[in-house]
């Protein structure tokens, strides 16, 4: 039996070290990004656009391909004997004013066009995945505010017990800080849920599909503070916007369409060459000795769909109307800017009003008033109300950093630049 209790205590032991040697899954930011850029799916996706422009311009350098005609006839050769023959002609189309050189210039400019976009697409993307880690740290943050409050709030109604069967307060006190701390239970678990919601978020954002979350998170919410100047802002925008850039494509696109459409109005010219062999005449009547002969020849079509300018027109108002693009896309971006930059500003002003010492001057006015109650010096209404301004400075403390944090990014992503750290 001795043998036995010390085998069960080193298994126990062995099972106590490999619990300890398990560490936590902990997801940084870093990782947390270089994931969303590896691994998310709609990414993935997108990435193929560049793919198939690829594709396409390689398809633009095609040349056209040449016909071979065979032919055999026969002139009643069995019972007049009339001979036959047989003949081949090889015809190719040389295409004239430029026509593959603008196919090319166009699919190079429209790939140009798919690279910018996919740019600006993961732009978008790392902004939105930084707000939703943003969301989830703030979402453990609540966790950890209510987790602290139920605690300290169990632990009271647990003296709150002893102190009734002692005698010392009374049954509804005793009571009523039960009740609270189940209520803060209740709260904990809602913050769970919602804790585990945003890291599914995540999840979702990194491509995982085991949906493995991660035991922790980190980063803090707070941002440093930023000074900008707006005109510069508005400036950085231009040259750094991916979307601009691709505007600014987009009317070389047009340019390049506009050059396509008028060299396909210049002819092409057909080249033919060929050979026939006409077999030996036996008729009587004209005969005639087998030969071999060869043709060569051009045509030229006669273009008179080129009355219609239809083409052409489509392919000139394309072009203006991609140079408006590219000015409204100027004017939407100076406005993003803008409106990025005043959030950015109201939110910072907002921030600053709250500061540690709220949160230290909050939290020693609850100890105090839980001193006090112990002490019998209070009830325990004011020690639940200094709670409650407890739990709410520092809810809104986290909503303000919170709230900073997010508007850099919304101005972060106005401006095309990236320049985070959490």
């Amino acid at each position: 039996m001795r043998y036995w209790n010390t085998f069960i205590v080193l298994v126990g032991c062995c099972m106590a070290g490999l619990s300890y040697g398990q560490s936590k899954r902990v997801l940084t930011y870093e990782a947390f990004i270089s994931q969303v850029r590896s691994s998310n799916a709609e990414y993935l996706a997108e990435k193929y656009n560049v793919d198939i422009a690829a594709a396409k311009l390689q398809a633009a350098k095609v040349m056209p391909d040449p016909e071979l005609s065979v032919g055999y006839s026969n002139n009643q050769d069995w019972n007049l004997q009339m001979g036959s023959g047989v003949d081949a002609s090889l015809d190719y189309t040389l295409e004239l004013g430029g026509k593959r050189r603008a196919r090319i210039a166009v699919a190079r400019s429209e790939q140009e066009v798919t690279e910018m976009l996919l740019e600006n697409y993961f732009r978008n993307l790392q902004a939105d995945a930084t707000i939703a880690y943003l969301t989830a740290l703030k979402q453990k943050a609540q966790l950890d505010i209510q987790l602290s409050s139920y605690r300290q709030m169990d632990q009271l109604a647990c003296a709150d017990s002893i102190r009734f069967s002692l005698g010392e307060i009374t049954q509804v006190d005793a009571l009523q800080s039960r009740l609270e701390a189940n209520t803060m239970r209740n709260s904990v678990f809602d913050s769970e849920g919602e804790l585990r919601n945003a890291l599914i978020a995540l999840a979702l954002l990194q491509g995982d599909s085991t949906m493995m979350l991660p035991d922790s998170l980190e980063g803090r919410l707070g941002s440093p503070v930023r000074v900008f100047d707006p005109a510069q802002l508005i400036e950085m925008a231009k040259q750094n916007r991916a979307d601009l850039q691709a505007a600014l494509k987009s009317n070389e696109v047009s340019q390049n369409n506009l050059r396509l459409a008028k060299a396909n109005r210049v002819i092409d010219l057909g080249l033919n060459v060929g050979v026939n062999h006409s077999y030996i005449v036996r008729n009587e009547i004209a005969p005639a000795p087998a030969y071999t002969g060869f043709s060569a020849g051009i045509s030229i079509p006669l273009k008179f769909s080129n009355t219609n300018k239809g083409e052409l027109r489509a392919a000139q108002f394309m072009v203006a109307q991609s140079q408006k693009r590219y000015e409204a896309a100027e004017l939407q971006i100076a406005s993003e800017v803008m409106q990025a930059y005043h959030k950015y500003v109201i939110a910072l002003r907002q921030s600053q009003r709250y500061n540690t010492n709220m949160l230290k001057d909050a939290e020693l006015i609850l100890q105090k008033k839980i001193f006090s109650y112990q002490r019998g010096e209070t009830g325990i209404l004011e020690v639940l109300n200094a709670q409650r301004t407890y739990n709410e400075v520092q809810t809104t403390f986290n909503e303000a950093e919170y709230d900073c944090a997010v508007a850099l990014i919304e101005l972060e992503r106005a401006c095309g630049i990236w320049d985070l750290e959490f």
